[in-house]
């Protein structure tokens, strides 16, 4: 059932690295608090696009793709990241921003 994770060609977006950095700890959440941190966090950024239902929305299934990946365990309503899993997750994406970043600046192009 676990399954490698691959981007699409957009790369990840803000809501999987929030969803990544908050699951990244020993603590358990329900949904509800985890999309208050999330969305908290997403507004601090200046990230928060479209309305607050959408965004939990998006929240929501990008969560249960990283459940069925394996990389979050849903025990009842808690959801824990599987720490080995979530941390390379995170290191994928930080490898796959720096690229994209590095890519722009040789094109010449601003972000």
């Amino acid at each position: 059932m676990n399954k490698t994770f691959a981007f699409s060609r957009r790369g990840p977006d803000v809501i999987s690295e929030e969803l990544v950095s908050v699951l990244s700890g020993k603590a358990s959440f329900e949904f509800k608090p985890l999309f208050d941190i999330i969305h908290n966090n997403l507004r601090a950024r200046n990230s928060v696009s479209g309305g607050e239902e959408m965004l939990r929305l998006r929240a929501y299934e990008k969560l249960q793709n990283l459940v069925h990946q394996g990389q979050v365990k849903k025990t009842g309503k808690q959801y824990n990241g599987v720490t080995a899993a979530i941390l390379e997750l995170g290191l994928k994406m930080k490898v796959f921003r720096d690229e994209r970043a590095r890519r722009i600046a040789a094109a010449g192009l601003e972000q």
